[in-house]
Order: C-alpha cells, then structure tokens, then sequence
C-alpha cells in the first residue's frame, strides 16, 4: 500500500499569480483618502467638543456629526483593506449571477 501525501507524484507547477495592480492602486487610493478622512473628522470632533464644552451648544450637533462620519470612515477603510488583502492573497471576487429567470428574457 502506497502512502499518498502531496509531496508524493510527479511535481504540480501552480499557477502563475496574477497581480492586478489597477484594482491594487484604485483600493489603496481609497484606504488612503477614507484614513485621511477619519483622521480629519477626528480632529474636528475633538475642536468641536472642545466648542461644546466652553458653552456653544450648536457645536455639540455638529460633534455628533463628526463623530458618525469617523466612524463610517473608518468602517469604509477596513472594507476596503480587506479587499487589499484578499487581492493580495490571489482571491478571486465573486461575480454575482445574472439576474432574472425566463421571463427577464423576454
């Protein structure tokens, strides 16, 4: 009885790795803009809780605002640095299928 390992046969050539460097720059550029962004809405929730708290209560919405535009930058730069990753690594994005059935069709 022959041990079957994947060390065992003839050697298997992999397939070359496709490096796609447009999508690579177009999500870079994206992680850097969405990181440039956060830490610009940062810094004006910090100045604008600073406003809040020396007694401009308009200051406090526009904190508030900030602060949610932080955070959904920061949201937008892990999805985006995810997809680096992924691109990185050689996966392939999944295509959704073509939508409707026969009566799209017609």
């Amino acid at each position: 009885m022959r041990v079957v390992s994947k060390h065992y046969g003839d050697p298997v050539e992999e397939p070359p790795r496709v490096v796609h460097r447009n999508r690579l720059l177009k999500l870079g550029l994206g992680v850097t803009l969405a990181v440039v962004a956060w830490g610009y809405l940062v810094s004006a929730a910090i100045h604008f809780g600073g406003q809040g708290r020396d007694g401009e209560s308009g200051a406090w919405v526009f904190m508030a605002f900030a602060t949610i535009g932080a955070t959904a930058c920061m949201f937008v730069m892990l999805i985006l640095a995810s997809k680096v990753l992924s691109t990185l690594r050689g996966e392939v994005p999944i295509r959704p299928a073509p939508g409707g059935g026969k009566r799209a069709r017609r």
